[in-house]
């Protein structure tokens, strides 16, 4: 009998064998992005103390009113460009890009870019 997985299940199963290997420390804390089907949320958290530097998501008016197109992509790439001028103003120039078990393409390739744009190295 084979295993029968949810699409939900098996990106948990990715994001932890990914969470093996990234920490999040003072000096490059971890950039953490979740996708949901309309919205995209990044944290950059510090591993070592438990603690959220930065926050941004697609839901704060400030991003809705500056991006009106209905591109998603175009959304994401302000939330990354967002969380580079928050994290910058924390301090924090280096991360460690945490994709949340999500595939380097679209959305996620979008804040990626957008966060490099803003500054940040990872």
């Amino acid at each position: 009998m084979s295993r029968i997985t949810t699409h939900r299940q098996a990106r948990s199963r990715r994001h932890l064998r990914l969470r093996r290997r990234l920490k999040g420390t003072s000096e490059r804390p971890r950039l953490s992005v979740f996708r949901s089907l309309n919205h995209i949320y990044v944290q950059v958290v510090d591993d070592t103390t438990g603690v959220t530097l930065a926050a941004a998501s697609t839901l704060e008016n400030s991003i809705i009113e500056e991006v009106k197109s209905s591109d998603k992509s175009a959304k994401s790439k302000k939330v990354g460009s967002t969380i580079a001028e928050r994290a910058k103003e924390k301090g924090v120039t280096s991360v460690v890009f945490d994709r949340g078990g999500y595939r380097y393409h679209g959305r996620v390739k979008a804040l990626a870019e957008g966060a490099r744009e803003g500054g940040l190295v990872f």
